[in-house]
């Protein structure tokens, strides 16, 4: 475990990394369906953060597996067992998740002890491999061992958020604290020691791939909420219409995302790594809470949903904006402002700022669904009639 050549060319990731993402699919499901059950009974608060909280642990533990083997994957036995703990963590973590709900919506301390426990099995996993890298590869010794350093010291402060005695507010107070520190750490290990031998088409495709996976997981979510429904009341011009708009969005964020050359962008700006590696956090996020949104719109064709019209709409069009806005801002954050960007972000923008004002006048709010769904077809509309994302200045 000497380190990778950063530069070894569009290095894909590895069907084990593959497997590995797959497992992250459970956990996003569980959390959609805790979003979704929770909005729809319009208990925002609790939905929200809770979905912050769960989510966030989720893709910052795949970050840093992420960006340790696009550094030092040997592939050897030793490093796929060690892949093998931390897809357990993930398993564990994704059984503690709906807790954490209840346990914001009871007002009290957040229960996220098996969140933890299972971060802290990820961490079995990952920390010892830390120490390998630093014991194996001198040259980026001390890095190594300011990440496995800081690990251990975040790990610290999540066992007191899971087991000291804490209002809620005091609670959140206390994630913000370990949040902080998880991403301190890998800061000061790539900016102040030396940064690993990382390489940007690989890690760039393996946050592309987790995109897709989550996408797909939202595809799933809802067409098992249509499918129930179909199976009570048979098919209807709601369920349609419906059903094709998630998949056609989904299809489009897939478009949008993959056609901006990120790996390009981030081989000849490195140093703007952390901004757009730690910006993607609430990108992943918007794009699972997708799948959450289409799954309240169903439990609003079944009535199930106890929430205003208004309120209905935005459970998707929020997380979409965020998706989209998120994925184009930071990709031009990577390869710099263009006139490109802004009429891409005005694209987005227009369509879910008409859907409102649709819905807002009394209008169908199937309509507006699906006007406002037009928001990453739009954005990828003007990059395929502008020719490319670099053709403009």
């Amino acid at each position: 475990m000497t380190g990778r050549d950063p530069d070894e060319g569009e290095r894909a990731g590895s069907g084990l990394e593959v497997f590995y993402d797959l497992i992250f699919v459970v956990l996003f499901a569980v959390a959609g369906v805790q979003l979704a059950e929770f909005l729809a009974e319009g208990k925002f608060f609790t939905a929200i953060v809770g979905y912050l909280i769960v989510t966030f642990g989720a893709i910052w533990a795949w970050i840093n597996f992420a960006w340790f083997a696009s550094a030092f994957d040997t592939d050897d036995p030793w490093f796929r067992l060690s892949v093998l703990v931390q897809m357990i963590g993930v398993s564990i973590m994704a059984t503690g998740i709906p807790a954490v709900f209840t346990s914001i919506d009871a007002d009290h301390h957040i229960d996220v002890k098996v969140i933890v426990f299972g971060y802290m099995v990820m961490r079995i996993g990952l920390i010892p491999q830390w120490l390998r890298a630093a014991l194996q590869s001198p040259p980026y010794r001390g890095t190594c061992l300011t990440y496995a350093i800081a690990s251990i010291v975040a790990q610290l402060g999540w066992i007191v958020v899971a087991l000291a005695p804490m209002g809620l507010a005091l609670t959140l107070v206390s994630i913000g604290i370990c949040v902080f520190v998880e991403f301190l750490g890998p800061f000061i290990a790539e900016v102040f020691v030396k940064r690993t031998p990382w390489n940007p088409f690989h890690i760039t495709e393996r946050y592309s791939t987790l995109v897709v996976i989550t996408l797909g997981e939202g595809v799933v979510g809802t067409v098992a909420v249509l499918q129930a429904q179909i199976g009570r009341t048979g098919w209807s011009a709601q369920t349609a219409v419906l059903g094709a708009t998630a998949l056609g969005v989904t299809f489009a964020m897939w478009w949008l995302y993959t056609i901006m050359p990120n790996g390009d962008a981030l081989d000849e700006n490195r140093d703007r790594c952390f901004v757009w590696g730690y910006g993607m956090v609430p990108v992943f996020m918007g794009c699972a809470a997708v799948g959450a949104g289409m799954h309240v719109i169903a439990l609003w064709i079944e009535g199930e949903a106890h929430i205003s019209e208004m309120s209905v709409l935005l459970t998707s069009a929020i997380p979409l904006l965020i998706f989209t806005l998120g994925a184009i801002a930071l990709h031009f954050y990577l390869a710099g402002p263009t006139r490109l960007a802004m009429w891409m972000t005005l694209a987005a923008v227009a369509p879910v700022v008409a859907a409102v004002a649709l819905v807002a006048a009394g209008g169908p709010l199937l309509v507006g669904v699906v006007v406002g769904a037009l928001a990453p077809v739009l954005a990828t509309l003007v990059i395929e009639l502008n020719g490319s994302v670099d053709a403009a200045g």
